[in-house]
């Protein structure tokens, strides 16, 4: 398709479908856990049809993180944002986040912004197909082709800790992110030392997942002062920005921040309070890629490190994150566990490819992932049931 068949390409349908996927191990945070041994996971996928073509996205209910659920997303999407975007030229994301701003309207941060990644995702893709090239193409702006990723340690015990880095050292990775606020100070402390003694050249970094006080996280950052940690990453409330600036003046440890940041104007905030060292991208917390770009430009236009992360995402999310953080050209490993924790199980043909611990960012047209559609119709459940 040209660009000037593509001019007049717009939103025909959208659909949701809250999708089981299997899980590959248990995986907790903070804020308790995010999936269960045995238990299958939900993603909640996006379908938008525009004319002769289909664009994907992805949405990850977790409740343990924030207060979107699967039925929360799916009726946010179906009841007010899709009418809001209908009839919208697919490339348009400007005009679809002010609608979506104006349908769910953001309060303090931002409003719904899981729900609103879905459709920014699916309408990258669309838009990706339509014209035949990747998302680092139709931005002009792609600074790598790889991107390393980090192995998630969630361990209650430095032995945990040891084998969760002989596994992950097994499938090839050299960097690991450590969950910490879940346990007591003595134990986070003594799971962090293990990790360094067990991996002693690797790059650790700890979340806490806005599991602290700021004395408590305070005096962990500095009992691990000599180990080495290239970061700790949103210790406090996100909305602590006073505390975290108090905290990043006082800390040992770079802090990273990333439940603060949902919004690109919380960014700016958190500039101005001195609040963060290093500002991490999401595509999924920031309502996609349209508001997580401009995110990311302007931490690096202010002179930020950036760091990526992820929603613990099946295959779709996986992609477009990926996109996002090659376009940055992020160096450092970045927090895409889904891999580690669910099965894409409606993934046509072959996955992206990921080789002791590097993935290779996707090189076909949008999103770069071909989704069985038959697959997800099958696996799709009523959660309102």
């Amino acid at each position: 398709m040209n660009t000037d068949s593509i001019r007049d390409l717009r939103i025909e349908r959208i659909e949701t479908f809250a999708v089981r996927l299997p899980t590959k191990g248990a995986f907790s945070i903070a804020g308790g856990p995010v999936t269960t041994a045995g238990e299958p996971t939900t993603r909640v996928l996006v379908k938008l049809t525009a004319g002769d073509h289909i664009g994907w996205g992805e949405a990850t209910p977790t409740p343990a993180w924030t207060y979107e659920t699967t039925e929360s997303i799916i009726t946010t999407i179906d009841r007010y944002l899709t009418p809001a975007v209908l009839g919208l030229p697919v490339w348009d994301l400007d005009s679809a986040h002010r609608r979506f701003e104006r349908a769910i309207n953001r309060g303090i941060s931002i409003g719904s912004p899981i729900a609103k990644g879905a459709i920014d995702l699916a309408m990258h893709d669309v838009t990706g197909r339509a014209l035949g090239v990747s998302i680092g193409m139709l931005w002009g702006q792609r600074r790598t082709q790889r991107i390393r990723l980090g192995w998630i340690v969630n361990a209650d015990s430095p032995q945990q800790a040891a084998d969760a880095i002989d596994a992950g050292r097994a499938a090839g990775y050299d960097a690991f992110k450590l969950k910490v606020g879940i346990r007591t100070p003595a134990t986070d402390l003594a799971v962090v030392r293990a990790a360094r003694e067990h991996a002693p050249e690797a790059q650790l970094w700890i979340d806490g997942n806005q599991g602290f006080t700021l004395d408590g996280a305070l005096r962990l950052a500095r009992d691990m002062a000599d180990l080495g940690i290239s970061a700790f990453e949103q210790p406090l409330p996100a909305n602590a920005l006073p505390a975290l600036s108090r905290l990043r003046t006082a800390s040992p440890v770079p802090i990273a921040l990333d439940e603060s940041l949902r919004h690109p104007s919380d960014l700016v905030t958190a500039l101005q309070l001195d609040a963060l060292d290093v500002a991490v991208l999401k595509a999924q917390r920031s309502a996609g890629l349209h508001l997580s770009r401009r995110m990311g430009q302007f931490a690096e236009d202010a002179g930020l490190s950036i760091m990526g992360s992820g929603l613990t995402d099946s295959e779709l999310g996986f992609a477009a994150s990926l996109h996002l953080f090659a376009a940055f050209g992020v160096t450092t490993a970045v927090d895409l566990n889904g891999r580690q924790f669910v099965e894409s199980s409606y993934v046509a043909g072959a996955p992206i490819r990921v080789v002791d611990g590097v993935a290779s960012v996707p090189e076909g047209p949008g999103l770069g992932v071909d989704v069985d559609e038959h697959v997800v119709r099958m696996q799709a459940y009523d959660p309102f049931a």
